[in-house]
C-alpha cells in the first residue's frame, strides 16, 4: 500500500513494458515492512536530462533505477560516479544523498561478481577473460579488477571498444594486467559472456566452448532461458557455471544496499518475486 509516507524510487527507462523490477522489489518491501515503492516512469531519450532533474526536486524520492535507452547519459547528468562507473561509461543506479546531490553507481557487474564470490569463485590471481566490451562487459571488467583478479583480457568484435575500455582499466586499476585478445577460452580461471549472442535461436556461440578447460568458470549474461547453448556446452566441457538471471537477482541485494534499505539474499528475492524468467 502505498502512503504519503511512501519513498519513492523511480525506474526510469523507454519503453516500460518490459520492466522486471517492480515485479522483484515492490514484493520484497512488503514482505520486509519496508514503506517504499519502485515505480516505472516511460521517458523517451529527448526528455530524459530535462525529467530528471525535475524528478529529484521530489521530496520523497531517495534515488532511481535506469534502463536503456539512458545509462550512458546518466554519467553527464549526476554530479559524481563511483569508479565502476566511470569505467563502465554507465549507470544504472542513481542515489539523492543528504546534501541533494546525485551519485551515479552501476551494478551489472557487481551481480556478476557478487554470484562468482556465492558459488566459490576465487578472485585473488585469477585470469578473466571477458567477451563483449559494451555496456554490460565494461561492468564486469571493473568489477572483476575491484575484486583483484591478476589479469583481465578483453575481446569485442568493436576494436576502439575493447580499447577504449582496457584504457579505462588501466588507468583505474594499474597494478592489474589488462590486454586485447582473440575470444580463444583457453587457459583462463573465468570467461565471462558479455555478449547477447544466445539471445536468438540460431545464434553461433559467442567462442569455442571446445577450448573450454573443465576448470574454467563460465559466466552467461543472456537471461532468455537459464542454460543458455553456451551454458550446456560449458556444462558438458565439465566447467563451473553462473546463469544469467544470477547477475540480476545478486545485484538487487547491491541495490538495496546503495539506497540504504537494508539487504537480503538472491533466494529471499526468488521466494517473493512475481515474475518468472
Amino acid at each position: 500500500m502505498i502512503s504519503g509516507k511512501t519513498t519513492l524510487i523511480a525506474h526510469i527507462g523507454y519503453p516500460t513494458e518490459a520492466f522486471k523490477a517492480p515485479l522483484i522489489y515492490n514484493p520484497w518491501f512488503d514482505k520486509a515492512g519496508i514503506d517504499a515503492v519502485v515505480m516505472p516512469m516511460g521517458v523517451k531519450a529527448d526528455d530524459y536530462a530535462g525529467v530528471l532533474k525535475s524528478l529529484f526536486k521530489l521530496t520523497n524520492i531517495r534515488g532511481a533505477l535506469v534502463t536503456m535507452p539512458h545509462k550512458v547519459t546518466t554519467v553527464g547528468l549526476v554530479d559524481e560516479c563511483t569508479t565502476t562507473a566511470r569505467i563502465a561509461g554507465s549507470c544504472n543506479a542513481i542515489l539523492r544523498r543528504p546534501d541533494g546531490t546525485l551519485l551515479g553507481d552501476m551494478f551489472d557487474g557487481t551481480g556478476f561478481t557478487r554470484g562468482l564470490r556465492r558459488k566459490g569463485f576465487a578472485f585473488a590471481g585469477a585470469r578473466c577473460l571477458v567477451v563483449g566490451t559494451g555496456g554490460v562487459g565494461s561492468a564486469i571488467a571493473a568489477s572483476l579488477a575491484a575484486d583483484g583478479v591478476a589479469s583481465i583480457a578483453l575481446f569485442d568484435t568493436d576494436a576502439a571498444s575493447a580499447e577504449g575500455l582496457a584504457s579505462r582499466l588501466r588507468q583505474h586499476y594499474p597494478r592489474i594486467g589488462v590486454d586485447i585478445r582473440t575470444s580463444d577460452p583457453a587457459g583462463y580461471d573465468l570467461v565471462a559472456n558479455a555478449t547477447p549472442l544466445g539471445m536468438k535461436a540460431g545464434d553461433p556461440l559467442p567462442f569455442d566452448a571446445t577450448r573450454l578447460a573443465p576448470s574454467t568458470f563460465v559466466g552467461e549474461v543472456v537471461m532468455k532461458q537459464e542454460i543458455t547453448p553456451l551454458l550446456q556446452a560449458a556444462r558438458e566441457r565439465g566447467c563451473r557455471f553462473q546463469v544469467g538471471t544470477d547477475m540480476l537477482f545478486e545485484m538487487i541485494p547491491a541495490y538495496l544496499e546503495f539506497f540504504g534499505f537494508g539487504t537480503t539474499t538472491p533466494d529471499e528475492l526468488r521466494a517473493v518475486a512475481k515474475v518468472a524468467y
